[in-house]
């Protein structure tokens, strides 16, 4: 324990210091050589082909996230959420899905969204201002971004009691039973929300996977100002299980994730589970890391890149070669030009359709508005006109 201005903070006891073992009871299928090792609760068999797609995944993910950065820093975003080293944990668990099923994630899942087929200048329209998530939820099962920090817990959980009520839930039928997974921080579990949805969905036995990022910072907080136990024990508390597992190795996060969207399908409940992974870049583009962490911390956890990782397992398999690594680099270099192309290409929304999908029905306050607001814009094109029609006379 330690002593600051703000008070005594507890080291974590899960947290190991830079460069040491993983914590106690963390489920891993590779370690940080890309070894794999077996593991008595939870497996994962895929074949060559799956393997190359969560590792394409990946690398496809990083390549956005840096385009999507550059973007930024010359002007064409607002803001940018990157999430730079954990790829494993995002797309391990997005892959984790199936097509019937939910996901209500936080600002920084891009990963999650990607493996379940959103089409990338959807997420970046969010952060170029023009709407709120170019996706339709219904078709893709994916909800919007939710930039509220544990905001997203509570409707999870309440569509997930709702698939219950549909009777979508341990019928048998692989392609009707359903299962909702909802992606957050550490910095949220804080929240009061994330603490009434893990009551909420343990109560009634909810169809629900709480998918949690550990990725050790929540913007400048440490991970131990946010709990003195590890993450996944909160759900003791509850009467839920609770899995911690590495979320830098793809093939844990895959294997546990699926384990517990099975779970949850078949009516078994809901489930935390927490990725231990970390946050490689800036919080968002508006930070700087380096006012509050040290940089020896992220030179430990760069030896343990997912990516690296994952790479070294899949050569040593003969899975992936110099084939198919240049056909990857080419098609990262594709997406990178198409999302340099569509960014600043993307128009503005017509102000009025704010009022258009207020509620699913027409509603009187509503259109009242509507017109309200319709008339102010008129009225200010009319002076417009009028000033620069007096200035033109002058």
């Amino acid at each position: 324990m330690t002593d600051t201005a703000a008070g005594p903070v507890r080291t974590p006891q899960h947290a190991p210091a830079p460069g040491s073992c993983a914590p106690e009871g963390m489920v891993q299928l590779l370690d940080r050589h890309g070894v794999r090792h077996p593991h008595p609760e939870h497996d994962v068999h895929l074949t060559g082909a799956e393997l190359l797609d969560l590792y394409r995944d990946m690398v496809l993910l990083r390549r956005f996230d840096d385009e999507a950065e550059a973007l930024q820093r010359k002007g064409q975003l607002g803001l940018w959420v990157g999430s730079r080293g954990q790829e494993a944990a995002q797309v391990g668990a997005g892959r984790a899905t199936r097509r019937q099923d939910h996901v209500f994630p936080s600002y920084r899942d891009h990963g999650a969204v990607l493996a379940r087929g959103i089409d990338p200048l959807h997420i970046l329209s969010i952060f170029r201002g023009v709407d709120h998530g170019g996706w339709d939820p219904v078709a893709t099962g994916v909800h919007p971004y939710t930039l509220v920090i544990a905001a997203q817990m509570l409707p999870a959980v309440g569509y997930g009691m709702g698939v219950q009520r549909d009777g979508a839930v341990g019928t048998g039928d692989p392609d009707r039973d359903t299962a909702v997974i909802t992606y957050f921080g550490d910095g949220a579990t804080s929240q009061g929300e994330a603490a009434e949805a893990l009551s909420w969905a343990s109560v009634y036995n909810a169809p629900v996977v709480f998918f949690c990022q550990n990725n050790q910072w929540a913007i400048s907080e440490p991970v131990s100002r946010q709990s003195s136990v590890p993450l996944h024990r909160r759900a003791e508390g509850v009467g839920m299980p609770g899995v911690l597992v590495d979320g830098n190795d793809v093939l844990a996060v895959l294997a546990v994730t699926r384990a517990a969207m099975e779970r949850a399908r078949t009516g078994g409940g809901p489930t935390f589970v927490e990725a231990f992974t970390f946050r490689m870049g800036a919080h968002t583009t508006s930070d700087d890391p380096t006012r509050y962490r040290l940089a020896a911390e992220v030179d430990a956890w760069r030896e343990k890149d997912p990516i690296d990782r994952f790479r070294t397992y899949l050569r040593a398999q003969g899975v992936l070669d110099d084939d198919a690594e240049a056909q990857l680099a080419a098609d990262s270099d594709a997406l990178a030009e198409r999302v340099r192309a569509g960014v600043p290409a993307m128009t503005d929304p017509d102000p009025v359709s704010m009022f258009d999908h207020a509620y699913a029905e027409p509603h009187p306050q509503v259109l009242a508005e509507r017109d309200e607001f319709l008339a102010a814009w008129e009225q200010h094109d009319a002076d417009l006109r009028h000033d620069a029609h007096a200035g033109g006379v002058a």
